[in-house]
């Protein structure tokens, strides 16, 4: 299938959308003269695995699952303290394949395979994601549902949906068969931000086996929906961001040229602080938000990246209402 070859871009600009994938940020843009449309600041974060590290200010933080690494009460603890004390003004996490204890029905069946010492409590998991520390924190667990929500008083009410689901790799939660994705992905709404855990198929999800791990329905949904945002995780090596323009001309595909060993020795050469522009039309900002280095994120100027550090900082996209 033909695709796009993303060379490391610090800035995508369009005349709707930024997308920032190296820190430091730059504010905000200005809103029009009538201060009618405003800018929202997404910071996405993706696969931390129970990691903590410094996250950029924003208006709503979107998290796209594998809050922890073994799934279990204590690992996801210290996550969600870690969440809880984020100054952003909404918090929206799913879960991913490694929040074993989160999904329920394959936990109950599978925890003595994981070597959990013992078995996990629903209640202090629902609680965690949930419950009063959660609501008084601005955190929004999504699984399988839609949440909307306005940033600026009077301004636009955004639509999120989240779905923590990936095609079955190994015993893992939330894994489901092929033979399941349409059934799955049909259910999705149209919505202004999509959350998987998962990447479509195709679209930054080219795995360090040279494998495009993503879902082939998911990507078909998506060109039906073509949300605003597409915040996604799952393949730590491909993260990356990609705007598609829904203009018919070219096929949904993107991969980074990192992966894909082509040289950057050309006239818009892969240097930290280039920026791309993009011209106006309906687009879809897809994000591999996952702040797991691997692959050729797994090393930055010579030094071994941490969990979040350069090369897998937090993605900041500012979107126009």
């Amino acid at each position: 299938m033909p695709e796009l070859v993303l060379l490391r871009r610090a800035r995508i600009v369009s005349p709707t959308s930024v997308v920032q994938l190296e820190s430091p940020l730059q504010p905000l843009p200005e809103s029009d003269s009538s201060n009618t449309h405003k800018w929202t600041r997404f910071v996405l974060l993706s696969d931390t695995h129970t990691s903590t590290f410094q996250v950029p200010a924003g208006d709503v933080l979107l998290h796209t699952g594998d809050l922890t690494q073994n799934g279990t009460f204590t690992e996801l603890q210290t996550t969600m303290e870690w969440l809880y004390a984020l100054p952003h003004s909404l918090k929206i996490i799913i879960a991913g394949n490694h929040d074993l204890a989160v999904h329920r029905k394959w936990y109950d069946d599978n925890w003595r395979r994981k070597r959990h010492k013992s078995k996990e409590s629903a209640e202090a998991i629902s609680d965690l994601l949930k419950g009063p520390r959660a609501r008084a924190s601005n955190v929004v667990y999504l699984q399988d549902e839609q949440y909307k929500f306005r940033v600026h008083e009077g301004g636009k009410e955004w639509a999120v949906y989240g779905s923590p689901w990936s095609p079955v790799f190994g015993n893992w939660a939330f894994g489901y068969a092929k033979k399941d994705a349409e059934a799955l992905v049909s259910r999705f709404p149209r919505t202004d931000i999509l959350l998987t855990h998962c990447p479509p198929q195709n679209v930054l999800d080219l795995t360090n086996s040279d494998t495009r791990a993503g879902c082939a329905a998911l990507s078909a949904q998506v060109q039906v929906l073509r949300p605003r945002l597409h915040v996604f995780g799952h393949i730590h090596e491909a993260r990356g961001a990609y705007v598609h323009l829904w203009d018919g001309a070219e096929t949904l595909g993107a991969q980074n040229a990192t992966q894909l060993d082509v040289s950057d020795n050309r006239e818009d050469e892969d240097i930290p602080g280039t920026v791309v522009h993009l011209p106006a039309g309906q687009q879809t900002v897809f994000v591999n938000a996952s702040n797991w280095p691997s692959g050729p994120n797994t090393w930055r100027n010579w030094e071994k990246v941490e969990v979040g550090g350069p090369a897998v900082a937090p993605i900041a996209v500012d979107l126009l209402e």
